[in-house]
């Protein structure tokens, strides 16, 4: 896309990334888990629908706290409560392993690869550490730093996570997310430059109105854009 400003290398020191949704296709990663299960027990809901009672569910549920595999569970509670079905401990526990098998969407590693060569990298990340690692390996492990809700005991769009970014970062940032709900929203008001990838969603985050400093169509657009 046509920028108003040029992406210098020398501008930055660090690029930050939302992981889940910008690097990992987790619309189809939830989708994956929770449509087989609602069919198992006989119930067919189309996946906008499950997306967007995601993006409702999903913060309400990080507001009353708990780390990242008690709020999918509590996530998975309550659809099964407004689908009327019982989920098994194990269709609680499930959820969140599932992140294990969510994979990165095509332009990410390469992407993360090259622009690695340049800059440090940090995610900044809604989840534990220990699911964050799953994500991380398959990602090819690209990260000098993991800023997650499990070490701030807090959920973006918190400013708190992002005060945190501020803290731990090498030099001047550029924040990097799919979501402006969760990441270019707060992380404008944080006084930070960022980037929105506008990947195909069909709602796993709120919409929310936002004004990115770039923005881009891909993560492949974006690694392509640097002086």
């Amino acid at each position: 896309m046509s920028q108003t400003r040029k992406l210098n290398r020398t501008d930055y020191q660090t690029l930050s990334f939302d992981c889940y949704g910008t690097l990992i296709d987790w619309e189809n990663g939830i989708l994956g888990y929770l449509q087989p299960l609602f069919e198992s027990v006989d119930v067919h809901v189309i996946d906008l629908w499950v997306m967007e009672t995601f993006a409702e569910l999903e913060p309400a549920v990080q507001a009353e706290g708990g780390n990242y595999r008690d709020v999918l569970a509590r996530v998975l509670e309550q659809f099964a409560a407004q689908l009327a079905f019982t989920p098994s401990e194990e269709d609680l526990a499930g959820f969140a392993g599932s992140i294990e098998y969510w994979q990165p969407f095509p332009d990410t590693v390469a992407g993360l690869a090259a622009l690695k060569n340049d800059f440090k990298l940090i995610a900044l990340s809604n989840v534990d550490d220990e699911l964050f690692a799953q994500s991380a390996r398959v990602l090819g492990d690209p990260f000098d730093t993991l800023i997650s809700a499990e070490q701030i005991g807090a959920y973006k769009p918190d400013p708190r996570m992002f005060e945190a970014l501020l803290d731990r970062a090498e030099g001047p940032v550029l924040h990097v997310a799919q979501s402006r709900y969760h990441d270019i929203v707060p992380a404008t008001a944080a006084g930070l430059d960022t980037v929105w990838i506008n990947r195909p969603s069909i709602g796993a985050a709120k919409p929310v109105d936002a004004s990115p400093t770039w923005t881009f169509d891909s993560l492949a657009d974006f690694t392509a854009a640097w002086n």
